[in-house]
């Protein structure tokens, strides 16, 4: 077994030697020693740069996009704000009240709707008008219809950034489809579907990285907030990079927020020596082969497959459940993220496995082992990239030593019972010299956007527009 932070094969101690030494070989692969760990996070580092280069910005895979937040909360924003946050699983509109005492930030209102796999494969006018009516319900009922008020939207899909209110998706990931939007400004078609609802004006759109929201978040409560991450149905993180190093971009003063877009690291082929055969079949099977390749080793849209696939290739080895295929594993693709949180939990990972699975405890103890096999992998890359983000901030500030805090969101985060325990020591290990602070942000993209929102009314103001 390589040596890695978390050797997690004390889970197979009950499990026959020979069942045992067969099933570890078979997972070898997953585990990554820390000098892989560190090599992976010296090329997105590399990547990064690409990206902010003028020349090879437009074919970078990490794309290094400009969220146009050049600025962060000072605690004297206030007011009354929308926010919409539209993610992979579900849509929600909040209501967000700023109060200059404190920092103070109350969600005043908030409603929640799932995207349906009929809204993902639909036309794109019909997820707007969607979004358009969850909106409507909250301005009718706060009576706040006519008033004008700011919108941030966190949009979380990979796209262009022309400006603080205009924003074009370069592609659909996350399993949406919807015609009519890929290359179109998501801003304006958000204005464009609100106009059909009667008296239920807003004011300006702002657009917001998911990412970006929760940095902004999550600096509103601690200003020496760095980095913004989501693990989530996706994964993504942004950081703020000096406007001087942003080569394809005019202005050399101050800094701006820089959506990496990490989850495409590895779609120029740079990670295929770490790419197993269950995280190719994952790639071919999904609606974008070839794209978001880190995304589909770590977030929670694809985990449960590559569990589903190793688990289904273990039994057809003949080393789980006797050879016969379990009713859970007959389409992997069916596994979901979610088994493997409940499979890993400290006290009943065992029970809830044998009654998933219906399977007895020497086989449970397999599901175990495999679960946090690959758990573990997704934490320790997920810590590389961080290593990665905090490297290039010492570069900037040519810093040795760095203490920051890195907001987080995301379902896989905040439900796997292991996952950001495994994060935080990783991070240690690859950047031992760095103090480095993860702060939960709940509901962090939403509340971020309405942030944005109001830092950029704030500057508004001051300059008189």
């Amino acid at each position: 077994m390589s040596n890695t932070e978390t050797d997690n094969t004390f889970l197979l101690k009950d499990v026959p030697q020979e069942i045992s030494s067969e099933v570890r070989q078979y997972l070898e692969p997953f585990c990554l020693s820390v000098e892989k760990l560190q090599d992976v996070s010296n090329r997105l580092l590399e990547a990064m740069k690409q990206g902010l280069d003028k020349q090879m910005h437009d074919n970078a895979p990490v794309k290094m996009l400009p969220t146009f937040v050049t600025a962060t909360p000072d605690g004297t924003e206030q007011g009354d704000f929308l926010a919409v946050d539209l993610g992979g699983t579900n849509l929600r509109v909040f209501h967000v009240k700023l109060l200059p005492e404190a920092n103070n930030l109350k969600i005043k209102a908030e409603t929640e709707g799932p995207i349906s796999q009929e809204i993902k494969d639909g036309p794109g006018e019909e997820l707007f008008d969607y979004i358009a009516t969850l909106i409507s319900e909250i301005l009718n009922s706060k009576d706040l219809k006519e008033k004008h008020v700011p919108l941030g939207f966190t949009f979380s899909f990979p796209c262009e950034q022309k400006s603080i209110d205009k924003s074009i998706l370069i592609r659909w990931v996350k399993g949406f489809k919807c015609s009519g939007v890929e290359g179109e400004d998501v801003a304006n078609l958000l204005k464009e579907a609100m106009k059909k609802k009667e008296d239920c004006d807003i004011g300006p759109v702002t657009m917001v990285n998911d990412a970006a929201g929760i940095m902004m978040s999550c600096r509103y409560i601690y200003p020496n907030c760095d980095i913004g991450m989501i693990i989530g149905t996706g994964t993504n993180a942004c950081y703020m990079e000096e406007m001087k190093n942003i080569k394809y971009m005019e202005g050399e003063d101050g800094q701006m927020c820089i959506n990496t877009e990490w989850g495409g690291f590895g779609d120029d082929g740079s990670l295929s020596d770490i790419q197993t055969e269950a995280d190719k079949k994952v790639d071919e099977n999904s609606n974008n082969s070839g794209v978001h390749i880190f995304e589909k080793m770590i977030s929670g849209m694809y985990l449960g497959e590559i569990v589903g696939r190793v688990l289904l290739a273990l039994t057809q080895k003949k080393l789980l459940f006797k050879g016969k295929v379990p009713e859970k594993l007959r389409d992997p693709t069916k596994f979901k993220s979610k088994y493997i949180s409940d499979i890993e939990h400290e006290e009943k990972g065992l029970e809830n496995a044998m009654g998933l699975l219906d399977c007895d405890e020497v086989d449970a103890r397999i599901v175990q082992f495999v679960c946090a096999t690959i758990s573990s992998r997704a934490a320790h890359l997920c810590a590389a990239a961080v290593a990665s983000i905090v490297k290039r901030i010492c570069e900037n500030r040519q810093l040795e030593q760095l203490k920051t805090t890195v907001g987080v969101d995301g379902s896989v985060y905040k439900f796997h019972p292991k996952i950001s325990g495994k994060i935080k020591k990783m991070v240690e290990r690859l950047a031992p010299k760095c103090k480095i602070d993860f702060k939960e942000v709940e509901d962090g993209s939403g509340k971020g956007a309405a942030i944005v929102s109001a830092v950029v009314q704030r500057l508004a103001l001051k300059s008189g527009n």
